[in-house]
């Protein structure tokens, strides 16, 4: 690594406290959790109106669960209609589609049932469809007008907690890039979280959504504090680190320390299912209003250029973003090594903070998730581009707790590429 990008690390390392005592939370109205509880669905859409659209992917759609589902609302007097075309990555035209397609048609609820784009699907199109808008007039924070029509999540893989965030990520093809529309009116208005929908969760969607809900944990704990005024929590969907969202990351930390590794060795083990869908829930509690960070920032070009899983990308700068961070976080992490349970109170701090790391790298291996970039066949020729992309990101890389430039970012994503998880000083 070049001197400059030596000397640029260790720079910014001001360590940011919640000075305030800050608590935030958001939250869907009604939480239903528990193997069996998707038979809940039809009394629960039922309360709410009369004309369901059900919002899915093929493969979803084409399950034996699903067809359950639907037959048990159509047996209540529901009249359901179903859009099966959500994709990864939930690209633009899947809004334009469902909009063009449900927009004369008179919807009293929204089901999003899937994994992450479906219900981000689900969030965003009860927007546009009741605001008439395009949905790139919402790109940002705090811009979408009003409540749309009440949407219940549903998800079916344990890991991006989007059954519980107000935000939908969308991959607008013409700008090349991941955009987020985040606003309060896109909380659900009921989450049902039911572990045996995921006992039929492919083991590489297993482990992609396993790392990115240990992610959103790590990300949320560690991240900055900002101390947010009035007219900040008015504007900004991150408040950063805060007392409510700590008390959901300490718990999902302590789910997903023993459920994952389950989960890898024994798919069908509907407890570790279970935790794991739970701590996934919390996972999405605690981003819902302390953030994603760094990690998140750097993925999202990284994943337009290599066509990988979001969680594999997070997974692989995982290892390096944690070590750039340590510094402003070492309490942190040492809090981390101890609900994992690898860590004593009697080791020095750098210590127990370390293990953590380690810890972390040990889960994500055992799910056969990658660590290093060059597993996701990134270019060196392609950093500087991903550097200055995840720049872009400021709504993340304002909640990383060491200062991100596109100098360190391209720091990381050298030692990335190299596999170099030796300890930065």
């Amino acid at each position: 690594m070049n001197t400059p990008v030596v000397t640029a690390f260790q720079t910014g390392t001001h360590r940011t406290e919640n000075s305030l005592g800050l608590g935030l939370l958001r939250q869907p109205g009604t939480v239903l959790f528990g193997p069996g509880q998707r038979r809940q669905l039809p009394r629960l859409v039922s309360s709410i109106g009369q004309r369901v659209l059900m919002i899915t992917d093929s493969r979803m759609a084409d399950s034996p669960e699903f067809a359950v589902i639907t037959e048990g609302l159509t047996a209540c007097g529901l009249a359901v209609e179903v859009y099966a075309g959500t994709e990864p990555d939930l690209p633009r035209r899947n809004v334009t589609e469902i909009t063009g397609r449900f927009r004369r048609q008179d919807v009293d609820v929204i089901v999003g049932i899937g994994g992450g784009s479906c219900m981000d699907l689900a969030k965003i199109a009860s927007v546009v469809l009741a605001h008439g808008a395009d949905v790139r007039d919402y790109y940002g924070e705090f811009l979408v007008p009003g409540p749309g029509c009440p949407v219940i999540t549903v998800p079916t893989t344990g890991g991006t907690g989007a059954e519980v965030t107000c935000i939908s990520v969308i991959y607008d093809e013409d700008k090349s890039m991941k955009v987020g529309v985040a606003s309060p009116h896109l909380e659900a208005t009921a989450a049902v979280i039911d572990p045996e929908l995921t006992l039929t969760c492919p083991p590489g969607l297993t482990a992609a959504a396993g790392a990115d809900a240990l992610s959103h944990l790590i990300e949320s704990f560690t991240g900055r504090a900002k101390n947010p005024g009035p007219d900040d929590l008015a504007t900004k969907l991150y408040a950063g680190k805060n007392l409510l969202a700590d008390t959901y990351a300490r718990t999902g930390l302590a789910l997903l320390n023993t459920s994952l590794p389950a989960v890898a060795s024994r798919p069908g083990d509907l407890q570790a299912r279970s935790d794991t869908l739970f701590g996934a829930y919390c996972a999405g509690m605690a981003i819902n209003t302390a953030g994603t960070a760094g990690a998140h920032a750097i993925q999202s070009p990284i994943g337009n250029l290599t066509h990988t899983p979001h969680g594999f990308g997070i997974s692989a700068l995982l290892p390096y973003v944690m070590r750039y961070n340590l510094p402003t976080r070492v309490p942190e992490f040492a809090e981390i090594g101890r609900i994992f349970g690898v860590a004593s109170e009697t080791d020095p701090q750098e210590t127990q903070a370390r293990k953590a790391i380690e810890r972390i790298e040990e889960i994500l291996a055992t799910l056969g998730a990658p660590l290093d970039l060059r597993t996701l066949g990134l270019q060196p020729r392609d950093f500087d581009f991903v550097a200055e992309q995840a720049m872009l990101a400021t709504r993340l890389t304002a909640n990383n707790p060491r200062e991100l430039t596109a100098e360190t970012v391209r720091g990381i994503l050298e030692r990335g590429y190299d596999g170099d998880r030796s300890w930065w000083r």
